[in-house]
């Protein structure tokens, strides 16, 4: 033998276990060679000396067996020994061994592992049994009525280190002892559960059933767990993103509907309120529209500000700012349009009266409406729905179309869509969208049906009109004959 042997750490030389006839040898866990072995463990070995097997790499070990490894390491650091099995393969062949294991030091301050072991007669169903259960990447106990472990395999150790109970290794301890109570009653569980690892909390398909002990003959718990947490978050991210989108779609409609709520009545607030206002009034009755005016164009802000905030991940704090400042400014007078600024929009340029359609189910909108065109000397007809605005259209003779959006019985969308798809001149004539729905994505689908232009409500009066005039007066009738013909 050309090597020197180290030395316990009180001095004893190591070739005193020489004339041992039970197998002895020293491995050192964490540098992954052997130390020392007997005459007999040489043999066992299939080792034509020490030198041979002192020269033998084991760190290519397999993450059971490395786990395996630690935990004896771990568990047998305070002296007391641990009895266990060990397959080994000397030279390939399998090789099943009772073992003793403990810790010992040595005189240059290494620990190493001390294995006595003897030959066992396995059969081979059993010895691949076992090898099986070790070698499990996913956690295997089995526990007795208490919940306290009997058996870990490596994996068990890896997840949760030496001596974790049944009850304990769950994240709610209600949930452990439960899952142990339905064991002892007979009573499996297959679930997913959020256990407690030594990586963090981590979530584990369990299937816990019971079994007899093959040592005792008492009734045991045999836990078998399986590592799912990658399943369980990419489940929860997609529902997190299904609830997101349906958040925003619940959303989206929330806004819809309080855009056309709020802005309906507030149209015919403001609208009359301008309408009275250039009437021939005392000054006191002007007085009061005035305020009127003023309320209802310091409620417009508040509105507006509410549906734009409430689109923002900020729009609790940033509404309630906004809402108290535009509620806190004085009072103002309503400035009437300038008449002289839409007279040109009343006369068509052969000198006949504008022709309008107004779609509304709102009456109130279409007498505020309609006021203001007569008052311009525009000739104003209306129509209760989209299926009525329609047959209206039909007849012909408009020089543009206003068009509210949400209707009953057909909405102004599908009414645009329905006039565009007429054969004659009508499908050419100008619409304008007149709605409190004025969000992006809406005045996207109104431009793609057919919509020439949008009036959001509220109504400004100069607004419309400049609108009716510009729609109105370019060659829409050219235009439409000149793709009629390029079509055909």
């Amino acid at each position: 033998m050309s090597l020197t042997l180290p030395r316990l750490a009180d001095g004893a030389p190591l070739t005193a276990w020489d004339s041992l006839r039970r197998a002895v040898w020293l491995f050192d866990p964490d540098s992954c060679f052997g130390v020392y072995a007997n005459r007999t463990a040489l043999a066992l070995w299939g080792a034509a000396d020490l030198d041979e097997l002192l020269a033998r790499d084991f760190s290519k070990l397999s993450p059971a067996v490395r786990a395996r490894t630690d935990r004896l390491k771990a568990v047998t650091a305070d002296g007391e020994p641990v009895e266990e099995r060990w397959t080994f393969y000397p030279n390939g062949e399998p090789l099943t061994v009772q073992a003793l294991i403990s810790t010992v030091a040595l005189d240059d301050g290494r620990k190493v592992l001390l294995f006595e072991a003897t030959e066992t007669d396995v059969g081979a169903e059993e010895r691949r049994a076992v090898e099986a259960l070790r070698h499990s990447a996913g956690p295997v106990g089995l526990f007795d009525a208490t919940g306290a472990v009997l058996f870990a395999n490596p994996g068990a150790f890896s997840a949760y280190g030496e001596g974790k109970g049944l009850v304990e290794r769950f994240s709610y301890a209600g949930a452990g002892r439960e899952v142990l109570d339905r064991a002892l009653q007979q009573q499996p569980t297959d679930s997913i559960y959020r256990m407690v690892t030594l990586q963090g909390p981590r979530w584990h398909h369990i299937d816990c059933r019971p079994v007899t002990d093959p040592v005792t003959g008492a009734v045991s718990v045999l836990l078998n767990e399986h590592d799912v947490t990658d399943r369980v978050e990419a489940e929860a991210a997609r529902a997190a993103a299904e609830q997101k989108v349906a958040m925003a779609e619940a959303r989206q409609r929330f806004l819809s509907d309080m855009s056309h709520e709020l802005r309906t009545p507030l149209n015919a607030v403001m609208g009359f309120a301008e309408v009275l206002g250039q009437a021939r009034l005392d000054p006191d009755q002007a007085g009061h529209v005035a305020r009127i005016a003023a309320a209802g164009e310091a409620l417009h802000t508040v509105v507006e500000q509410m549906i734009d905030l409430s689109q923002r991940d900020d729009w609790g704090r940033a509404l309630v700012l906004e809402t108290a400042s535009a509620l806190e400014e004085d009072d103002g007078t309503v400035v009437a349009p300038d008449a002289s600024a839409t007279d040109e929009g009343r006369v068509e340029d052969d000198g006949r009266a504008m022709v309008i359609l107004y779609v509304d189910d709102n009456e109130s909108n279409r007498v505020l409406v309609s006021t203001l065109l007569t008052a311009q000397g525009v000739i104003c007809e209306t129509a209760d729905d989209g299926a009525q605005g329609v047959e209206a259209a039909r007849r012909g003779g408009w020089d543009a179309i206003l068009m509210d959006i949400q209707m009953p019985v057909m909405d102004g969308i599908e009414a645009t869509r329905c006039i565009r798809a007429l054969g004659t001149e009508v499908a050419g004539t100008p619409i304008i969208a007149l709605t409190a729905n004025t969000l992006a994505e809406q005045l996207e689908a109104y431009f793609a049906v057919g919509m020439d232009d949008c009036i959001a409500k509220p109504l400004n009066a100069a607004e419309m009109f400049d609108k009716l005039f510009t729609q109105a007066s370019r060659p829409w009738r050219e235009e439409w004959a000149e793709a009629t013909a390029a079509a055909a």
